[in-house]
This record gives structure tokens, sequence and C-alpha cells, in this order.
């Protein structure tokens, strides 16, 4: 993974953990979240466990309490999903202790006003935004990685999509499953490229010199709350109350 989108992100965030350990970590059924000890927060998807047994995370019991290098470094695992969930939740964590970067609660379909004439890519099924898309009248594939919902399609029958695009709106849980660097790379020449929802990093020059211009991701406002819902299986339609959505212009 040296070159990949989560090695760049451990390398840019490694200076920031320095000195940082973890206070808490909730892996609830649809998000994971990590807790630093300067009380910053960070949420990611919790990906599917392949553990084949009632243990899904080997070093569960000794993670709060390590140091937020040793979570962050677990972005770039390849044994489990999993870990790499705990990993971008520690990065997202680590940046919210980053001066903010300019953003606006505008909603992004808002700002990249998106007609008829537009062909849009969504990876990963947001279905809220299926309806507004839809009454544009733009052109819309939907790509999932199990595109086992009818009107979806896996990444590669939707190779010809990606690269003739004109905007893309890709999930942050690529960053998870490891596919986002060949989906930025599938990419034609899009007038917007989108990284949505609560996973992603709000960190902007992470994607410098990639095709990204946008990042919709949220702040968390209220951390205990967010844990609570986290560990009872909530996701982000509950949490939403507890986040404040923001994009960012690249």
């Amino acid at each position: 993974m040296d070159n990949t989108i989560q090695q760049k992100i451990i390398d840019y965030l490694k200076p920031v953990s320095e000195g940082l350990c973890v206070a808490d970590v909730r892996m609830g059924l649809g998000y994971t979240s990590v807790r630093l000890d300067n009380g910053n927060i960070g949420l990611a998807w919790t990906a599917k466990s392949n553990s084949g047994s009632c243990t899904h995370e080997i070093k569960a019991g000794t993670l709060a309490g390590s140091s937020a290098l040793e979570l962050l470094e677990m972005l770039a695992s390849d044994r489990s999903a999993l870990s790499r969930s705990l990993g971008l939740a520690a990065a997202n964590a680590l940046t919210a202790g980053l001066p903010r970067p300019r953003s606006t609660e505008e909603d992004v379909l808002n700002i990249i006003n998106i007609h008829a004439s537009d062909h849009v890519v969504m990876v990963g099924f947001f279905g809220p935004l299926i309806p507004r898309l839809r009454q544009t009248g733009c052109r819309l594939d939907i790509l999932e990685l199990e595109a086992d919902r009818p009107g979806t399609m896996s990444p590669e029958e939707g190779r010809s999509s990606l690269a003739s695009c004109s905007v893309a709106i890709i999930t942050a849980t690529s960053i998870i499953t490891g596919t986002l660097d060949k989906l930025l790379a599938g990419l034609g020449k899009p007038r917007a490229v989108i990284i949505l929802g609560p996973s992603s990093l709000m960190c902007p020059q992470i994607f410098a010199g990639t095709p990204v211009n946008y990042i919709a991701g949220a702040w968390v406002r209220n951390a205990s709350a967010v844990e609570k819902i986290v560990s009872e299986g909530g996701g982000t339609m509950i949490l939403k109350q507890y986040l404040n959505f923001e994009a960012i212009c690249l």
C-alpha cells in the first residue's frame, strides 16, 4: 500500500499523532468511532467482518490506551477491512485537531448544480440523493462493490460509466475497501468529483494531485451522543443530529 491514498493519509497525519493516545473505541454495526485523549473524535463506516468466528477484532480489549499512531497505521492493514475502519476513524479524529479548512454548509449537490445533460456516476448507494438526482433528468449510474440492489452495477460493469461521466459521487468508504485509487484512476475528465459521507477525511491536502475537487463530510458536534448511537447500532440518519455536515471545495 506504499502509494495508496491510505498510506498518504498515514504519512500526512503521523506527525499530528505524536504524543496522542486513544481514549475510547466503539465498533458499532454501522459506524466505528475513535476518541483521542485530547477529546477529538472521528467516525468511519464499519466494514463487514470476515473473521469466521465470534472475535472480529483480534486487538479488542487493548485498543483504548494504545497510541493514536498504532490505530492510524491500521488504515494500511491487509489483514482486515475492519482494521482499516479503525484506522480511518483514528485519522478523522486526528484531522479534527487540525486547523479547519474553509468550508460551506451549503449542500454539495446545489454547489455543483447538476443538469439534465450530466452523466452522474454514484459509487455507493446514497438512497436519499437518488430521487433528487433523478429529478434533474440526468443519466444516473449506481456502482456498488456488491451490486445486489436492483438498478446497481459492479465497478467492473461500470468501468465505461466512470470513464465517461461528468460528475462522480464517490463514497468515502472506498478508502476503507481499498478501491478509491482504482476508482479515481478510472475516471475520464469529469467536471466534479465528490468524496461523500461521514467517513470522509476533511483534509484537502490528502486529495491534492487527484481528480477530487469536493469533500462532503461531517464534523462531530456531540461526542458522547455519537458514541452512544454508534454503540447501539445507529447509522447516518440517527447520527446526523449530532454532526455538522460541510463541504470543502479543493
